[in-house]
């Protein structure tokens, strides 16, 4: 025996399995508390997120040199629609004494401020972002909204700006860890509940998942904190979906073929053996496919998407490991009886072999081409949705699935003072030139106001304030015709930075992103596909089904968003971070249903093979796939448009995968294609069986 077979049977030996569950209990118990502590070491500073080259991330790491901490500005707008009283200003001037003394709030209280109509009051507040990032903002907000509410006399209050809209993008990520932990395992319950029909079973796989994202949890805290490895509430979220979700994937492809190998096997040892040896290898390439994918991550510009790969790798690598030694040795240990009340009896039949999945491959292989021909036009059809596709940014507002006080203060401000009030922009530039640097900036279009320029070590800082929203695109375009401006002036060495440069920078390098990582991925999944099938023919066939399969979800998610929920556009990650979970995950099932066709096909060629696959996976593929893709639903919970329109569109894309690609488009391509599926490997010179002989043994 080899000594890798003699590693992978371990988990199902009479003694090992003990050993194996041992240490995974003392590793859970030396884990808790470390994941318990992810949270602190999250890192949700604006640089955490930004490029590191873009001129905003610049700006942020050189405005550091003029004040000590960094600031998020906060605007506590009061608003009378009969007009501004004496008291009213009285009262504003008392709060703004008041504000001084808030949580976190450093420097000077600029206000109050009356708007040109008389109807309302601005103060501007300083706020220490800390090294919490927006966490660190919520005390300082919360703050200044009870202090402006409790003695307004009957004016409307709201706090804004981009310390109120950090506070608000904290409220509605609060508790994000614990509320997808608690839907996603409720989600998961029910679903295997229903997979197995056992009241005992699907604790096997719940645990084995759970103890994988506690390890997972546990490992990027450690290496987060000794190890620069950059975590935000983004990547942690999604980690905890994609380990349960992937998690448990594996564990029903491994369970099933247990299962199956327990009727050909008296002893459950040495049936748990043969199904680490069958399905192991396809688990393993599948884990490979998804860590690969996500590393590709690292290649792109944004920190945030860059940073959200090795979270993801690490916690599919340790769920992996997972499934294939802490599941095999819960399994063996307990035995037969975990599948009551239907046990897999020794020397009875496999049921897959004559179920609904079995009966669905005898139809398709009577008319493949038909079948693949009438679904991928189906397919097509759906992404003429993507003329819907707007993935150009969000504004403020369009973020919430609701509307927080800080949207509602945004709109207040705009309708009373200049627009950009609250996020000026931020030039910097060599102290000699500072002079030409801001009449420039004053003369830029779409500049309402500059600040008087402050001075450290040769360089100089001024505020600018924009005519526009700053989430606008007229705002963008401002900040693009300001660093024409600043740039062309002689020695000055300038750069704008701020929230709207921030937002422009943002979307260019995610856009880029999308461009980048994309391709690098298919190529990465061509290889593994390659190798794990020793084929050219079918990887790329493969992989055609999968960008079909991508762009309907897309087209469909599209139309969703834009007539049924009427979000008002996507963010500029949203194409790549689709791309990169749906073809990761989409290529799972490519792998549990061509590994198994190909086992089959090497005994009875390749048509009959198809069906043997689709009969023998199509269970557990359709299993897997409305578990993940309801993981990935649940991101739809929390009150953030890009969580909710990222989950809607992975599950909606997993389940095309799982009830139409896989199953449907894959197997009739495969039956049609036949021997050439395999080109140019040995088996592709198998001589099919002649056509009568097929169809009397489908």
């Amino acid at each position: 025996m080899s000594p890798t077979r003699r590693l992978a049977e371990l988990p199902c030996g009479r003694r090992s399995k003990w050993v194996v569950l041992a240490l995974w209990l003392v590793l859970l118990v030396v884990a808790g508390p470390l994941a318990g502590k992810l949270t602190d070491v999250e890192d949700n500073q604006a640089s955490s997120w930004l490029p590191g080259n873009a001129e905003s991330t610049q700006v942020l790491d050189e405005q550091r040199a003029f004040q000590p901490v960094d600031t998020a500005q906060a605007v506590v707008v009061y608003v009378r629609d009969g007009g501004i009283t004496p008291a009213d200003k009285a009262e504003a001037v008392k709060d703004a004494r008041a504000f001084a003394s808030a949580p976190h709030v450093v420097g000077p209280v600029t206000g109050p401020v009356e708007s040109a109509d008389g109807q309302a009051l601005q103060t501007i507040v300083s706020v220490d972002i800390g090294t919490g990032g927006w966490q660190d903002l919520r005390p300082a907000v919360d703050s200044l909204r009870a202090t402006a509410a409790e003695n307004s006399l009957g004016m409307t209050t709201h706090v804004t700006g981009p310390a109120g809209v950090g506070a608000d993008q904290a409220e509605a990520f609060a508790g994000i860890d614990s509320t997808l932990l608690a839907a996603t395992v409720a989600v998961v319950i029910v679903l295997l509940l229903l997979t197995y029909r056992s009241p005992v079973l699907w604790m096997l796989p719940l645990f084995s998942a759970a103890g994988a994202l506690v390890v997972a949890q546990a490992v990027i805290y450690l290496l987060a904190d000794h190890a620069g490895l950059t975590v935000n509430a983004q990547s942690a979220g999604i980690l905890i979906v994609l380990v349960l979700g992937a998690g448990t994937d594996y564990a029903l492809l491994l369970t099933a073929r247990y299962r199956e190998e327990l009727r050909r096997h008296g002893d459950r040892h040495e049936a748990m053996a043969f199904a680490l040896h069958r399905a192991g290898p396809a688990i393993l390439a599948s884990s490979a496919t998804v860590v690969a994918s996500m590393l590709c991550l690292l290649v792109a510009e944004m920190n945030s998407t860059s940073g959200l790969g090795p979270v993801c790798a690490i916690g599919v690598l340790v769920a992996l490991v997972a499934m294939l030694t802490l599941l095999p040795a819960l399994l063996v240990i307990l035995g037969r009886w975990v599948f009551w009340p239907v046990k897999p009896a020794f020397g009875t039949p496999e049921p897959t072999r004559s179920g609904r999945w079995a009966h669905v491959g005898e139809w398709i292989a009577q008319r493949p081409r038909k079948v693949w021909v009438g679904t991928g036009l189906a397919l097509a059809a759906c992404c003429v949705g993507l003329v819907s596709l707007n993935a150009t940014g969000l504004s403020t507002a369009g973020s919430f699935t609701g509307t927080p006080d800080s949207v509602v203060g945004q709109q207040a401000l705009e309708a009373h003072f200049p627009a950009g009030t609250g996020a000026p922009l931020t030039v910097v530039s060599a102290a000699a030139e500072s002079g030409a640097v801001r009449e420039a900036t004053r003369a830029t279009p779409g500049i309402a106001s500059t600040t008087e320029p402050t001075f450290h070590e040769g360089r100089a800082l001024f505020r600018a304030t924009l005519t526009d929203p700053p989430d606008s695109q007229a705002a963008k375009d401002t900040v693009d015709r300001l660093r024409t401006a600043v740039h062309a002036v002689p020695n000055a060495d300038a750069q704008v930075g701020g929230s709207t440069a921030v937002i422009l920078d943002a979307g260019r390098a995610a856009t880029s992103d999308n461009r980048t990582v994309i391709p690098l991925v298919l190529g990465v999944v061509l290889v593994i596909l390659a190798l794990l099938l020793r084929a050219v023919t079918a990887p790329l066939v493969l992989i055609a089904t999968v960008v079909l399969s991508y762009a309907a979800a897309l087209g469909i998610s599209a139309f969703f968003f834009e007539h049924v929920f009427h979000f008002e556009g996507q963010d500029n990650s949203f194409p790549l971070f689709v791309f990169v979970f749906l073809v990761a995950l989409g290529i799972d099932y490519n792998i549990f249903l061509m590994t198994r066709v190909r086992e089959e096909a090497v005994q009875q060629g390749t048509r009959r093979g198809a069906v043997a696959g689709l009969a023998a996976t199509g269970g557990v593929i359709t299993s897997a796939g409305l578990i993940l893709a309801s993981t990935f639903a649940v991101l739809g919970t929390l009150p953030v448009v890009g969580f909710a329109e990222i989950g809607f569109a992975v599950a909606l894309g997993v389940l095309l995968d799982t009830l139409v690609v896989r199953s449907v488009l894959v197997t009739a391509l495969t039956v049609d294609l036949d021997r050439h599926m395999w080109w140019p490997s040995a088996l592709s010179g198998q001589v099919p069986p002649p056509e009568k002989e097929l169809a009397r043994q489908l």
